[in-house]
Formats: structure tokens, sequence, C-alpha cells
């Protein structure tokens, strides 16, 4: 009979890297954080739902509109951030989670449980970075 896995609250690092247990931990975050995500986007949309669209006041109707935009804004990119999130879910079932794209190296285990969508170590981010602006300022 198999033990059902412990709840692990804390990035566990006293082990070989992304053994069993820091998968786990990281699975559980990412869950936790897209259903935060779409919490928020369903109280978003009721809370847009249940606005009224009629002012009187074409002030207050621009004022508004400005911000239903700017929170639906907000929403597609959270949207895009729920998709990065379903990436690492995929990559942690892979067993591919927690490695860099381009260097195949371990990413940190501080990065990941900073940014724990990330698919560059620090370095190759940092290199990424340097040829955008380069090329940005061409």
């Amino acid at each position: 009979m198999s033990e059902a896995l412990e709840v692990v609250t804390s990035l566990p690092e006293d082990s070989s890297f992304m053994d069993e247990r820091q998968r786990e931990y990281f699975k559980q975050k990412l869950k936790a954080w897209k259903a935060d995500i779409l919490r928020e986007s369903r109280e978003t949309l009721e809370a847009l739902a249940n606005e009224s669209p009629n002012q009187a006041d074409a002030a207050d109707r621009a004022s508004s509109e400005t911000d239903r935009s700017i929170e639906l804004r907000a929403r597609d990119r959270q949207r895009k951030l729920v998709g990065k999130i379903d990436a690492a879910l995929q990559r942690i079932e892979e067993g591919t989670y927690g490695y860099c794209e381009e260097t195949g190296e371990p990413i940190a285990l501080k990065r990941l449980d900073a940014r724990p969508i990330a698919t560059l170590s620090l370095e190759a981010q940092e290199r990424h970075e340097r040829r955008e602006k380069i090329y940005r300022d061409d």
C-alpha cells in the first residue's frame, strides 16, 4: 500500500535536485497560484456583469470604461499566465521542470520559488534580455 504524499509547505532544499518532494512542492504552489487567478477572474467578471452601464454623467461613464478596460487587460495577462502555469505543470509531469530550456542545466531553486514558471536559468535569462535590448535599440 502506498502512503499519501505529505503536503509540502516549504521548499525542501536538502535533497537531490527536483526530487519527488520538490516536484510536489512546486506542483502545489502552481496549482494554488492558478486557483487564486481563476477565483479573481470569476470575481472580476461578476463585478463587471453587475456594474450598471447607465451612468448619466459623461465623465463617470468615461472613468468607468477606462476602469473596465484596465481590468480586462489585467485579466488577459492573467489568462496568459494560467497558460504558463499549465505548461509548468506539464513539465513537472514530463520530468523536465526546473531545467533551463536553453542550457539544460538546473534552474536555481530560489529562482523557481520566486518565479515557478521560469524556463531559463538566471544567466540564460540575462543573456536573453541583453539580446532583446540590443535588437530593440537598433
